[in-house]
């Protein structure tokens, strides 16, 4: 009978020891989680940011490009054949 009662303790010892791992187990798990979700709305913060800024951009140069004053027509210079040729 002593046997027995040293076989459960034993049996109780372990599993508590595994059970208090598993709780560590999943207590880390959850952080990871709520650390990856707060990097990935984070993220998605800065990317919409980003796209709206580019886009802002895009409509600035694109409206610069029609309020530009023409580029000015090169002349064509004459070369030293025609100027002896006239």
């Amino acid at each position: 009978m002593a046997d027995t009662t040293t076989k459960n303790a034993a049996h109780a010892r372990a599993q508590n020891h595994f059970t208090a791992s598993e709780q560590r187990d999943s207590t880390v798990k959850q952080m990871i989680a709520s650390e990856r979700a707060a990097t990935e709305a984070k993220t998605a913060k800065l990317r919409a940011l980003r796209l709206a800024k580019e886009e802002l951009d895009r409509e600035a140069a694109a409206e610069a490009a029609l309020n530009a004053p023409p580029a000015p027509v090169k002349k064509k210079r004459a070369t030293a054949k025609k100027a002896a040729a006239k």
